[in-house]
């Protein structure tokens, strides 16, 4: 079992940083990989990011590529840096871990999550 609690979502203006961040406890949760999903109204939960148990793999939907960065610390923390915020980018994010060892996209691949924590953007 992994426990996430996740911080850092606000209210920013477009073209704004915001850095989330997102605690994890648990056992053997050093090999998880860990994920950053959002959904918007009316939506379907997305990837936005992913990073592999070691750091070393990373996956970012289109959408995000160049202006979000997922890392992850020896803390057990893993880390969304956004940049060059847009309107489109307002959801609620959610900080995720799967025991697998891919960097999966798809949020049915995740077994944990964090409680969510909404991001607002305005123009």
């Amino acid at each position: 079992q992994v426990q996430l609690v996740e911080s850092g979502g606000g209210l920013v203006q477009a073209g704004g940083s915001l850095r989330l961040s997102c605690a994890a406890s648990g056992r053997t949760f050093s090999r998880y990989t860990m994920g950053w999903f959002r959904q918007a109204p009316g939506k379907e939960r997305e990837i936005v990011a992913a990073i592999s148990w070691y750091g070393g793999s990373t996956y970012y939907a289109d959408s995000v590529k160049g202006r979000f960065t997922i890392s992850r610390d020896n803390a057990k923390t893993v880390y969304l840096q956004m940049n060059s915020l847009k309107p489109e980018d307002t959801a609620v994010y959610y900080c995720a871990a799967t025991v697998a060892q891919r960097v999966g996209v798809l949020p049915n691949e995740y077994d944990y999550w964090g409680q969510g924590t909404q991001v607002t953007v305005s123009s």
